[in-house]
């Protein structure tokens, strides 16, 4: 890529962005993403708190910060990538403010914002250098949020995990790239270094990676669903809007285990969401889990480091499979 990317996105030992996952990223995960080399990243409403002082949000990211400051110290020649906090715009977010004014004090590196696009996010974001990716289901939503002062894009495609869109990655990616020359990930069954490459030989920066880490030990998820995602295929994803008024995936295994078929679910409206307990799910669903088509890549639980490695060296040898066969 000729694409000249802001500071925060530069250098990264592969060109990956760990997607935030809801409840299950938590600091260890951050780290341990960071510490591998790509962006982590965890959405600030999975710092739930009752009133506390300081914030739990702010724990978090002194812990995180402090963290890979001493890594990077011990580290030079290997230092840890960056990471992202993800907000949800939503108007019924009721801690938004409070959580921008926490995240501006510790000088977030990368924002990722989520179900709406708010100018004055976008400027809290700048007033500490942050670099602004709003995720979008359709190339309307991209123009939006460009328009709105995001610096760049996530563009979530058919076969993400938890709320996705329904458009072929080729075709989203290819619309957006016909007037956006800025940073864009890819976000769709991004399992592999295989699917890794596809993304960046499509047009995106960066491949945007989450349901393989929901079946890794630094992950804040039940066994029972770490299991589930190894057991797992592309058949056994849900698309569905019941859950959360957004559609998205979901594995099919823990609709049937909430007594639902998973071939028969009603709809819901967006007025179904709910952020104002922190919460983008019902307490009904607390059991129904979200997952991407990818899932049939993994095949055990294990480490991020373990995770990470596996598809670096997929993408490093699929990149030269592919070179050889050009060259010759």
């Amino acid at each position: 890529m000729t694409r000249e990317l802001p500071g925060a996105l530069q250098g990264l030992r592969l060109p990956l962005i760990a997607a935030p996952l809801f409840i299950i990223s938590v600091p260890d995960l951050v780290i341990a993403q960071c510490k591998a080399g790509i962006v982590g990243s965890f959405p600030a409403l999975n710092a739930r708190e009752a009133e506390c002082e300081p914030p739990l949000l702010d724990v978090w990211l002194t812990r995180i910060s402090e963290e890979l400051d001493r890594y990077n110290q011990e580290n030079p020649d290997r230092p840890a990538a960056p990471f992202a906090v993800n907000q949800i715009v939503h108007r019924s977010n009721a801690r938004l403010e409070r959580d921008l004014e926490i995240c501006v004090r510790h000088k977030v590196p990368i924002w990722i914002t989520s179900l709406g696009a708010r100018v004055e996010v976008n400027e809290a974001a700048h007033s500490c250098g942050g670099v602004v990716l709003h995720d979008v289901i359709n190339n309307t939503f991209a123009r939006k949020a460009i328009a709105k002062g995001a610096d760049g894009l996530v563009a979530v495609a058919a076969g993400a995990g938890g709320h996705a869109g329904a458009q072929s990655p080729m075709a989203l990616i290819r619309e957006i790239r016909e007037w956006f020359d800025g940073p864009l990930a890819l976000s769709g069954a991004i399992a592999t270094g295989e699917s890794l490459l596809a993304a960046r030989a499509m047009g995106a920066d960066f491949g945007y990676c989450g349901s393989p880490f929901i079946a890794t030990r630094e992950a804040n998820a039940d066994q029972a669903y770490k299991a589930m995602i190894v057991d797992s295929g592309a058949e056994d994803i849900v698309y569905s809007s019941l859950f959360t008024g957004v559609w998205g995936n979901y594995l099919r295994g823990s609709v049937e285990a909430a007594g639902m078929d998973p071939d028969n679910l009603p709809t819901a409206d967006s007025s179904a969401m709910n952020f104002s307990s922190g919460s983008s799910k019902p307490k009904a669903w607390k059991t129904i889990w979200g997952s991407g088509q990818g899932i049939g890549a993994v095949k055990e639980i294990a480490g991020v480091a373990d995770l990470v490695g596996r598809i670096d060296r997929e993408y490093r040898a699929a990149g030269a499979a592919l070179a050889r066969e050009f060259a010759g």
